[in-house]
Parts: structure tokens; sequence; C-alpha cells
């Protein structure tokens, strides 16, 4: 139980410390770097102390129950491999917050930068620790959008705002497709949970969906780990600052691509089909970001091709698929995180006290900067694969892997040479990273005078290249067992020997790598105008670069295509828009129901159903009067839908629904105040306005009518379809047996709110808040007609005066009705979980009272007079009704779970009480302030002139 709630500390940490990050002031600066710093190193902590439990192939699992009837559970689950990936997450990021504190700028907003990072920590963790393959794709998404925040953290930057929107679409875009194939896989092997996926490899791979599910997985993998042809975003995403760039873009957000590669590499590998996709692309990026790497003049542009490469490298490890692969491809994740992070932190040095990252510009640094630049060449060489460093290792491993026998195919036969190549082109830019900067004649024409940076920006790419070293001279000792634990989790118990040594002896692997050396000094000592001639100079760099063809395909897709469709299918005015969605929609169940069975069997009417029917003609009547009387008199037509709201309230009366017809009334009379309120500030008609010039008004009532009754005959064509189909049961039987019994309550409707499909109505009364809130900040900068604000004050206070003379004795009545009403609301409440009423009921009670005190009086009057903050009754409403969805998790129950029982209350006896009465008091405060909120918002236009409104939560004093 211990081990299983370290699992959600390693989890939630990092998100408690973001909230409470972006809390902090923008000068605490020490203050952000020690919260920031003690959570990565609590996190590490935690970590040790569960390494024990994950040695030997053995995992940790805890769960979370949340929606288990349809397997989506918060499972997590710590074995071998994503205890490593967390190290890695957590020990690197504690390097980057040391080093962002000396980076960043005093200007710069430091806690939304900590505050990003700590959450991308945190997401990064859900999606290691993710035991669920539903979760573990919703912490994937959340890592390409905190991404988008911190690539676009300098949004006063254009490049940064468009490299922060090309990496949302691209890994969004992927993120979506691993989603549909994760519920693939979850279909094909019976379940969503990461164990019972991992063993079903023979059952999905010999599915027939299997293409399907590989080929939308590896579009989800592809474009997060920026493999070839979606590479194009993580070169723009180096708008970023330096710490965001070593942290998500070297060490973790696109390693997420390879790391689930290697995760599902069990469960989706060992095919031809996975060979070909990924080992082809794997080699197919790697030889190109080596190349592309060579020709760029940005220090963080060629540390991003590099990434690329690298990136394809452990990706061709991943598709190759065998038990020393997959170790070289783990080694190399580790390897290339470290070195390649401490290679961002050194070209964020260099920029940091030169002013400059282009490489035609910087020269001779060594003389000024040389600690620096020792410790930038030990990288750039663990980059290149030298001797007695970590990357000499790994590609090693890696060489042996392409050259060893797989499957004798066409790729199989090539991947030596292309691995050889793309590892000389690697060393090719490392050398010319090493030459370029720190040797050759000082620099002359930098936009500042070099000099060493702090200590402490210093001392991580000091530990990281510290780490570099100890693992490329003693690697069995510093990396062996924790490499064999984490190769174990991917492997199973078949796990093969492995000895992490510097001399293997004369070996294939050996000479590749000095024959890869070798060609890579020959390609850096290419005449320099080939090299140096500038990146978007050579035709090949020009293809290379996708990133156009999307900016193209963007253009096409949000400005050209838009428009022609635009142009095609327009219609002026939003009458002609509605009128062509009803149109689709009659046509579409015309579709549906054309070829169903319509002989019913009708028997003679009966006197209940004449009064019914004339009920529905007295309905009708109101309706189409509404319309007719909404071109002269739209006073009248309010009236009139008044009416046909009241008969809709007494169908649901006559069929038995009490509770629909008490909530039909209460918002009826609710939006007829309101639009009593705004009826004045509506523009005159103006019959140009609909856009049917060529016809006459009559005409146009005319097929409107028509449109009516084909749409009203339709939606009752549906009804009888469903009756004529579904006869007998229904699955509002299954409500009614179980309403009390699960849910306390003889009220269905009530007992289906706020018990059964609570979290519907959770995600009904948020909408309702943000639709309270934008109606206010619409109207709150709304102005009256300039002629009701241009006449002379005096005037304007006699009016003033007059109405509040007229409007004396309804307001009166209208205060002595208050009390009732108040009354009425807490009755509806109190009774709605067993008779009609409810929350809802009564929050739209309570409002009508104070509708009906602004409609009898002003604003002002009521202002003064009844203290009104709804956003406050919202804010509580909201927070109450989440309180006790959450609070049901401190008992072990799934979110919003109710719990009814009977209280013993002296005096007065056994009462019953249920958890679903909290939440609907949450409805009822939630509904009672966006209402008012809207009221007051039209309300105030009604004044000499709108309010502009003040700091704080009471709009209602406004005025």
């Amino acid at each position: 139980m211990v081990a299983q709630n370290l699992l959600l500390v390693l989890v939630l940490a990092p998100f408690v410390a973001a909230a409470l990050a972006a809390t902090l002031p923008a000068h605490a600066r020490n203050a952000e770097t020690w919260l920031a710093g003690l959570t990565m190193l609590l996190v590490l902590v935690v970590l040790g102390a569960l390494y024990p439990e994950v040695t030997n192939g053995h995992s940790i699992e805890g769960r979370v129950d949340w929606i288990g009837i349809i397997g989506l559970d918060l499972t997590f689950r710590l074995d071998g491999f994503s205890w490593l990936f967390m190290v890695l997450v957590a020990g690197i990021g504690l390097m980057v917050f040391l080093y962002a504190r000396y980076y960043m700028a005093p200007e710069d907003p430091v806690p939304r930068l900590h505050s990003c990072l700590l959450a991308f920590a945190g997401a990064m963790s859900g999606m290691v620790l993710s035991g669920n393959i539903i979760m573990l794709v919703v912490f994937w998404e959340l890592t390409s959008l905190i991404s988008f925040l911190l690539i676009g953290y300098w949004y006063h930057r254009q490049d940064a705002r468009a490299g922060a929107r090309m990496s949302l679409i691209v890994t969004a875009s992927g993120g979506l497709c691993l989603l549909v194939a994760m519920v693939l896989i979850g279909q094909i092997a019976g379940s969503y949970q990461l164990a019972d996926v991992l063993r079903a490899g023979p059952q999905i791979t010999g599915h027939r969906l299997y293409p399907t599910v590989l080929i939308l997985f590896l579009l989800g993998a592809f474009t997060k780990s920026a493999q070839f042809p979606f590479h194009f975003w993580l070169p723009n995403a180096m708008a970023a600052p330096t710490p965001v760039s070593a942290y998500l873009h070297s060490a973790t957000m696109v390693k997420a691509g390879v790391f689930v590669l290697l995760r599902f590499q069990p469960a989706l590998g060992g095919t031809d089909e996975w060979f070909q996709l990924v080992t082809g692309i794997g080699l197919a990026t790697m030889l190109m970001g080596a190349a592309v790497a060579l020709f760029k003049h940005d220090l963080k542009g060629l540390l991003a091709y590099s990434t690329i490469s690298h990136l394809g490298l452990i990706t061709a490890l991943a598709g190759i698929g065998t038990p020393m692969a997959l170790i070289a491809a783990v080694f190399h994740i580790v390897n290339h995180a470290v070195f390649k992070a401490s290679l961002f932190m050194a070209a964020g040095i260099i920029d940091h006290e030169t002013g400059t990252r282009d490489m035609r510009r910087l020269s001779g640094l060594a003389r000024v900067m040389p600690i620096t630049a020792t410790l930038a060449i030990i990288a750039s060489g663990a980059m290149a694969g030298v001797p007695l460093l970590n990357g000499f290792l790994s590609k090693e491993m890696f060489f042996e892997a392409t050259y060893v026998w797989n499957n004798g195919s066409p790729l199989d036969n090539a991947a030596p040479y292309i691995a050889v190549l793309a590892a000389a082109f690697s060393t090719a830019y490392s050398l010319r990273f090493i030459v370029k900067v720190f040797f050759g004649p000082p620099a002359t024409d930098l936009p500042q005078q070099p000099h060493e940076p702090p200590l402490l920006m210093r001392l991580p790419v000091a530990v990281l290249v510290a780490i570099c070293l100890a693992v490329g001279i003693l690697p069995q000792e510093v990396l062996g067992g924790w490499l064999k634990t984490a190769s174990a989790a991917l492997i199973g118990p078949d796990l093969p020997y492995f000895s992490l040594k510097i001399w293997h002896g004369v070996n294939p692997a050996l000479i590749m790598s000095l024959i890869a050396m070798g060609l890579g000094v020959l390609i850096y000592l290419l005449p320099r105008g080939i090299i140096d001639s500038g990146e978007d100079s050579t035709r090949l760099m020009r293809r290379l670069d996708l990133a156009r063809q999307y900016n193209r395909g963007m253009e096409l897709l949000t400005m050209r295509l838009p428009r022609s469709l635009l142009r095609l299918l327009s219609a002026h005015g939003l009458q002609a828009q509605l009128r062509a969605a009803v149109l689709l929609a009659l046509a579409g169940g015309w579709f549906a129901l054309r070829d169903l069975d319509w002989n019913i069997d009708l028997n003679q009417p009966t006197a209940r159903e004449l009064v019914f029917a004339a009920l529905w003609i007295v309905g009708g009547a109101c309706a189409i009067g509404a319309a007719w009387q909404a071109k002269y008199h739209r006073f009248a037509a309010l009236i009139l839908m008044g009416g046909a709201g009241l008969v809709t309230c007494a169908t649901f009366v006559w069929l038995s629904a009490p509770d629909l017809a008490v909530t039909q009334l209460l918002v009826e009379i609710a939006t007829t105040a309101l639009l009593l309120l705004g009826l004045r500030w509506l523009p005159k008609r103006d019959e140009e306005i609909l856009g049917d010039r060529h016809l006459p008004a009559r005409a146009r009532r005319f097929r409107d009518l028509l449109i009516a009754l084909a749409c009203g005959s339709g939606m009752t064509a549906m009804a009888l379809a469903v009756l004529l189909t579904r006869p007998g049961a229904s699955v509002g039987d299954w409500f009614l047996r179980n309403s009390y019994v699960e849910g306390g309550g003889t009220n269905v409707v009530n007992v289906i709110l706020v018990d059964f499909r609570a979290f519907d109505t959770f995600g009904e009364i948020t909408v309702l808040a943000v639709v309270g809130l934008t109606v206010y900040a619409l109207l709150r900068r709304f102005r009256p007609a300039p002629e009701s604000v241009t006449r002379p004050r005096p005037q304007r206070d006699a009016e003033e005066q007059a109405l509040e003379d007229y409007l004396f004795v309804p307001a009166v009545l209208m205060q002595w009705m208050f009390a009732p009403i108040i009354a009425l609301s807490a009755y509806l409440f109190f009774r709605g979980h067993d008779l009609p009423g409810g929350g809802f009921a009564a929050g739209v009670t309570l409002a009508v009272g104070f509708l009906l005190q602004y409609v009898a009086t002003s604003a002002r009057w009521v202002e003064a007079r009844l203290t009104v903050l709804p956003m406050r009754w919202m804010g509580v409403g909201l927070i109450t009704a989440a309180s006790v969805g959450v609070g049901s998790w401190v008992f072990g129950y799934p979110f919003l779970t109710a719990h009814a029982q009977y209280l013993d209350i002296p005096v007065i006896g056994k009462v019953p009480f249920s958890t679903a009465m909290l939440f609907d008091l949450g409805v009822f405060a939630l509904v009672l302030g966006a209402i008012v909120l809207m009221l007051i918002a039209i309300a105030h236009q009604s004044l000499r002139v709108a309010p502009r409104p003040r700091r704080g939560d009471n709009p209602g004093k406004e005025g």
C-alpha cells in the first residue's frame, strides 16, 4: 500500500508544485528555484526508495477507480524501464531548474516558466507511469499542450508563436491517431490495462486490424519523436528558451515517442511490417538529420537536427527489436539525454555570454571561456561517439545490432551502410561545432564581450559531462545494474547476458566506428564553401525543409479552402444559415426514416385525446402568432411565445412529468423577464437584414411556415419511429427500479441528474457558468443608442424620477413577493430528491425573485437595497459540486459517487439525507449566480450610460 501511494506522489507532486509556483511573485527567483528543485529531488528520493521493488522484472501497480464500467481507471504502473525514464525526467529536470535560475533575465516571467516546466514534468510522469493505455494518451496530449505554452513562452516573438502552433498541430494530431490506435488495441486485447495489452501480442499482431492499428500507432509515435517526415516541428521549436530546449527537446518530450515504441514493442513488434516501417523510418531520419545538421549555422538548430538524428537511431533499434537492440536503445536513451542536455545548456551559455548563436560569428571562445569550452568539447565528443565517452558505447551496440543478420531483406542488408554514413555526418557536425566555436582567431563582431558564466550556471553542465565520462570509463559500475533492470522490464525473463565494457576486441562494430569517424573527418575537411555557403542556399536543404510544405498546407486548409467554401456556401444573414442547417437536418432525418414500416393501427380518439389535441392547436396558434407579430409588435410576440411555453408545461403535466413541467414553467418566467429587460435594446426590424430581397415579406413567412411544419412533422415521425422500433421496456424502467434502492430518492428525474448522471450535470453547470460569464463580458461593453445618452442631464433625471414614481406600486408588490419566493425556492430545493423540484428549479425560482425586482423597479434601486454577488454564487456552486465529487475519492469510490442514508435528528427523528443533496446545493448556487449575472448585465443597459466595471467580484455593485 505504501508503494502504491508513492506512485501517486510521483505523479501529483509536480502538479502541486506547478500550482504553487504560479502563485509566487515574479521577483522570487530563488524561491521558485528551491520549490522546483526540491520537487525534483523528492521524486528522485521516492524513486530511490522504490528501486528494490522493480528489480528482476518486477513491477508496482496502484489503481484509483474512476469509470470502471468502461475499463477506464487511474492505474499507475512502475517497472524497471519506467523507473529509469523517471530518473531522467527528475534528474535532468533538477539540472534544468538550477540552470534556468541564471539563464533567464530578471524581467522574464519566471513563475510562469517554472510552473509550466513542473506541469510538464507531471504530465511526463503520468504518461510514463500510466498503467491504462487510454490514460497514457491523456497524459501524452497534456505534454503537447504544455509544450505549446513553453515553446511560445516569449509570445511577443513571431517565431515563438509560429513554432508553438506548429508543434501543437503536429504532435496533437499524432496524439489523436494514437488515441484511435489505443482504443482498437484495447478492443482487440479485451482490456485497456497495459499489462494485459503487453501479454496479448500474438492476439494483436494476428488480428485483421493490425495494419490499421500499426499505422495509427506509428503516426502518434513518429510525430512526437520528430521522425521523418514529421521532423520539421522540432527545429522550429528552438524559439523556446534554452532551458526548455534542454529539457523538452533532448531529454523528455521527444523521448516520449521512442518510449512508447519500446514499451509496446512486445505487443506490436516482431512482424515484417513493424521492421520495415519502424527501422526504415528510423534509419532515414537518422541519416537525414545528421546530414542537415552539418549545414546549420545556428547552434540550437544544429543540436535540434542532431537530436532528430539520434532519435532516428533509437527508433531503428526499436524496429530491429532483438533483445540486444532493445538493450542498446535503452542505453542510448540515457546517453543521449545526458550529453544532449549538457550541449543545449552549453549553447545557451554561449548565447547568454556572447549575444549570438550564429557559428559564422563565433570563434576562439576557448581563450575567454576555457571551462565552458572544455565541457562543451567533451559533450560533443560523446555526441560523436568518441572512445571513453558514453556515446561511444551505445553507438557500438547500435552498429552491432545493424550488422548482425535479422531477416535478410534489402533494408536489413543496407542498414550497416546507412548507419556508418549517418555516424560519419555525426562526427562531422560535432567536429564543426568544436572547431568553429572554440578555436580559431578571436571573434571581433560579437554583440557583447564573452566571459565565463557564474559557477552555478555552469554546474549543471559539469555534472552531466561528468556522467558522460563516468559512464564512458566505468560503464558497468555506473549504469550496468540500472540498464539490466530497465531492459528486463522490456524483454522479460529471456534477457540475454550483456557486459558494458570499453574494449571488446577488434570486431565489426569497432571497425564500423573507426570508418565512421575517419569518414566524418574527411567530410568536415571538404571545401569550406560547401558547408558554410548557407543552410538555405542548397537545393537539398530546401527540399528537406518540410516546414515550407507544412506552411503551404496550413495556408491551403486555413485560408484558401475556407474562403472557397465560404464563397460557395455562404448566405447573408443568420436566418438563411439557420434555414440551411434545418433543411439539412430534415434531409438527414428523411434518409434515416425512409425505409421504416409506417403501418400503425389507430384507435378511435377518446374525449381526453381530443382535449389534448385542442390544447396543442392553441399552442400552435400561439407559435404562429408570435412569428407573425414579430414583424409588427415584439411585445405581443413575446406574450404569444409565453403562451406556447405554457402549452408545453401543460403537456408535461398531461404526460405525468411534473418535474419537467415545473422546470419549464420556471424557465419560461425567467426567459420572459430577461427578454422584457432587453427588449428595448433590440435593433429596429429591417426587412433587408433577412437577405431575401428578391422575395416579398408574405412569401418569406409562408416559406418559413412550410419549413417549420416539415420539421415538426419530422420530429413527430422520429418519435413514432422510436415507439415502433423499441416497444416495451426501456432504460427508464431500470431507473424506476433503482432510483430509491441505489440513489435514496423517489424523484427519479432528480436522482438521475444528481446521482446516476451527475458527471453530465457537472459538465452542464460548468457550461452554464461559462455562458453566464460570456454574456456578462459581452454586455458590459455594450452602450445604449446615442439618442438615449445625449439628452440633457436634467431631462434624464426627470424621466428616471417619473419612472420610479410610476413603478412605485408594482415595486411594493414585488417587495412583498420576494420573501414568499425565497420560501418557495427553499421548499423546491429540500423536496427535490423525493418530489418534483431540486437544485435547478430552486435556483431558477430564486433568480425569478430577483428578476421581478429588476422588472418592476430599476437596477440602481434594487442594488441599493440588495447585495448581489453572482460571481461568488457561481464560484461557490462550482467548487461545492466538484468537492462532493472529489470527496468520494477519499472513501475509495469513483468520482461523484453518491451515498444515501437516514439521519437521526433529535426531536425531529429520522430524516433522509444523501450526499447528492450537497451536489444539488452546488447546482442551485451556480444556476442562481449565472441567471442573476446575466440579469445584471442586461438591466444595467437601462441606466443612462452602461457601467464601466470595477475590479472585484460584485458586478451587482458596478452601477
